[in-house]
């Protein structure tokens, strides 16, 4: 039997997973306290002790997603053959974890903290420190395809990185919103089609 007074034994792995997954459906402001206590199968006292705050375990959980469910952008441009293929290979990852029926739909990094209010200003902007390195890493593919001479010097590939960061975030509301991986798909199919009319213009003509 246990003692009295001694706080329950948990699968701290598990409950942060469970944590993740009620942030990404609901939001950073849209979860209680409560949503993640019977979501995770703790009480709040364990809560506060394990992750020391509401907002610290959403950073946590937020890594986790990166690390897991989100990890599909970071793996096609470690893995990829060429900037192109990442590319295609980043949307399609993505719009394949964004429709998953077992998970949430859309991109938590993405739609997690898009209206909060002042007083969590701080979540916001971790969330978007998030998508303004992901931004980066995919311009430093695009460099290093310039280096290999995939890409012509001179090549804008700041603005491309851009370019598809900003489809990649709009087929996360899409997904969202329930349009389904079919047209998600087709949207991607006309992404993928204008690579080769950017990267052939230099920089400062777009």
């Amino acid at each position: 039997m246990a003692e009295r007074g001694r706080p329950r034994a948990f699968d701290r792995a598990a409950a942060l997973r469970r944590a993740m997954e009620t942030f990404w459906e609901f939001g950073y402001e849209g979860t209680k306290l409560t949503d993640l206590t019977a979501a995770m199968g703790i009480n709040s006292a364990s809560l506060y002790n394990t992750f020391g705050s509401k907002e610290q375990l959403f950073r946590e959980a937020v890594s986790l997603y990166d690390r897991t469910a989100g990890s599909a952008t970071n793996r096609a441009l470690r893995e990829a053959p060429t900037a192109r293929a990442a590319v295609e290979a980043m949307l399609r990852g993505n719009i394949d974890t964004f429709t998953d029926p077992g998970t949430p739909s859309g991109c938590m990094i993405v739609l997690s903290a898009t209206n909060c209010s002042h007083q969590n200003r701080k979540v916001a902007e971790h969330l978007a420190w998030w998508r303004r390195t992901s931004v980066s890493e995919l311009e430093k593919r695009l460099e290093r395809a310039v280096e290999e001479g995939e890409l012509a010097p001179g090549t804008d590939v700041r603005s491309i990185a851009a370019f598809y960061a900003t489809i990649l975030h709009g087929l996360s509301i899409e997904a969202r919103d329930g349009v389904s991986l079919e047209r998600l798909r087709s949207t991607v199919d006309h992404a993928v089609t204008l690579w080769d009319s950017l990267v052939r213009q230099p920089a400062g003509q777009r």
